[in-house]
């Protein structure tokens, strides 16, 4: 290599921002919802490709594409049977080549899922390793022999219910499956098995991904000793990672993930985004007993991943002041030198709309003041589809489910399809706009007069307080990565600083349906800050906030 030119790529690399991530707005697109552009009522890459400019119009700094791999769909794209390849439904390589260009012009980051936890039993690694217990890929997956009474090896069970071991009558063995039992869990302890997922990883940065999002990141590794999991006692149960009908909540998962063995793995998997000028990652931490902790050793020390989310706030317990105040403390205390990302609704949830906000006097003002509240918490930020809208969930009949978890589990748990609806785009065209031929799942008629072009434009719009509260995020260097410092309040009343350089902020948030007034202790009073169109108002050393209402100001 000529030495201009060595100095040129040089350059170049210092002009990336490898620290995109913190503090990013993540949009996440759900590719079966999102857009269809072939009439056959499921989304896909070339609909993602069409509606770029509404992500780039909120002010989005990147997106999340959930899984678009080759996949029998037994948990709709969760299932991976080639890492590789693009499902037919969802279109080509070549697609997808389109939408990174596209989302790269238009100044958005593409991150995808990975799902390196397990595979679908229609890999062909799978198929391989199920032949016999001696084959070069016999140890690719967790096998192990039954008990003398031939029961399970363990008592581990399955996040979709029943026991986490499936019986595989060619081995007379066996293998573990912490979701469906089409969905294999791979061996971690083998180390060609980390190989090969590496390989995939490099693949899709080569292909010109900026990072991404990583499955049941928490689940990789098992416990070789294979021991039974501690029963939990029933008040020590959490309902965030699994319904309260679930008996997945019935025991203490010590030995069946959340192992140490995969903070090595994790520094493996960094060293291979680090190759590259600016990747990153965000891990998702299903653990309902030890969330918070798992996302400071998988993100601490700058070797591991950059950011995860736990369920803290997908869990259905509101964020109260208190409540917001105490996850964002004990974060900070746990994961000084960590980063999270936050976010209220996503694919496997209740949409927070109608989990938080169907309660409340106002339901519009409240979905605007706690969204404002999440773009101002220190960490970087997921935003789900539709959920700049205000979709709420939709309540589907049994007969037009689609999701496994759901239809094992009705009616007390309704499964996920009601936060998959399709997007809603226009409503003056059948079904919203969103394919011209049957939508895989209904599209409610409530949703219709939510569709975008019903509030484009519209001041008092929940869209256009997305935008509005983005583009003063964006404006703001202490709300994107600075530090957060909490002040006393009482009621549903939370206030806090930001700190990033020279800019210091306070931001005071009503989440109450009654007014409140904060009176600062030493009487003075910082700029009013404007921009968001929230109605706080502030004299004489106290803030007014009624109902739903917020104020910012910039201090010193």
């Amino acid at each position: 290599m000529q030495a201009s030119e060595k100095q040129g790529r040089d350059n170049a690399s210092t002009a990336i921002d490898r620290d995109w991530w913190r503090g990013a707005v993540i949009y996440q697109i759900y590719p079966r919802s999102f857009q269809d552009s072939d009439g056959d009522g499921v989304g896909d890459l070339r609909g993602i490709l069409t509606r770029l400019p509404h992500v780039a119009s909120l002010g989005a700094n990147a997106v999340w594409i959930s899984p678009f791999f080759k996949s029998p769909m037994a948990d709709y794209g969760y299932d991976v049977a080639d890492y590789c390849a693009v499902d037919p439904m969802f279109g080509t390589l070549d697609d997808f080549d389109a939408v990174i260009a596209e989302a790269h012009r238009l100044g958005l980051k593409v991150m995808i899922d990975l799902v390196l936890s397990h595979t679908s039993d229609m890999h062909p690694w799978f198929k391989e390793s199920r032949v016999s217990r001696d084959n070069p890929k016999a140890d690719w997956y967790v096998w192990a022999d039954a008990r003398p009474d031939g029961t399970p090896p363990t008592n581990w069970l399955s996040i979709f219910g029943g026991s986490a071991w499936q019986w595989d009558t060619r081995r007379q063995q066996y293998y573990l499956h912490n979701f469906l039992a089409e969905q294999p869990d791979l061996n971690f302890h083998n180390r060609e098995v980390q190989d090969a997922l590496l390989d995939v990883t490099r693949f899709w940065l080569e292909r010109g991904v900026d990072g991404f999002r990583l499955d049941t990141i928490n689940f990789y590794f098992h416990s070789r000793g294979l021991e039974d999991n501690p029963p939990l006692a029933p008040e020590a149960r959490d309902y965030s990672t699994a319904p309260a009908v679930n008996p997945y909540n019935y025991q203490s998962h010590l030995y069946d993930k959340s192992r140490p063995e995969n903070i090595e793995f994790l520094r493996r998997f960094r060293a291979v985004l680090d190759e590259f000028p600016a990747a990153a990652a965000v891990g998702e931490v299903g653990d309902s007993e030890r969330g918070l902790e798992i996302v400071a050793d998988y993100t601490s020390g700058g070797d591991r991943i950059h950011m995860c989310y736990s369920f803290d706030f997908l869990s259905p317990d509101k964020p109260g002041a208190a409540r917001v105040r105490a996850i964002l403390e004990a974060f900070g205390q746990v994961a000084s030198d960590g980063w999270s990302c936050w976010a209220f609704s996503n694919h496997d949830v209740m949409r927070h709309a109608s989990r938080w906000a169907d309660s409340e006097e106002d339901r519009a003002a409240y979905l605007k003041v706690i969204s404002a509240l999440l773009m101002s918490l220190r960490g970087s930020v997921c935003i789900y589809q539709g959920e700049e809208l205000g979709l709420s969930e939709a309540d589907l009949a049994f007969e037009d489910l689609h999701d496994p978890y759901g239809i094992r589990f009705w009616p007390e748990f309704k499964g996920r399809d009601g936060c998959r609806t399709p997007m809603v785009w226009d409503s003056n065209r059948p079904v919203a706009g969103f394919t011209s031929g049957k939508p895989w799942l209904p599209v409610p008629s409530e949703h219709i007069t939510m569709a975008a072009n019903t509030q484009t434009g519209d001041r008092n719009s929940l869209l256009e307080h997305y935008r509005r509260m983005l583009k003063f995020r964006s404006e703001h260097p202490a709300l994107i990565k600075g530090s957060i410092d909490f002040l006393g309040t009482e009621g549903n009343v939370i206030a806090f600083t930001r700190r990033h350089g020279n800019e210091e902020m306070l931001c005071v948030f009503n989440l109450g349906s009654v007014e409140s007034l904060v009176s600062l202790r030493d009487g003075t009073l910082p700029a009013p800050l404007e921009g968001h169109g929230l109605g706080g108002e502030a004299d004489g050393g106290t803030i007014r906030l009624g109902p739903y209402e917020a104020w910012f100001g910039r201090l010193g």
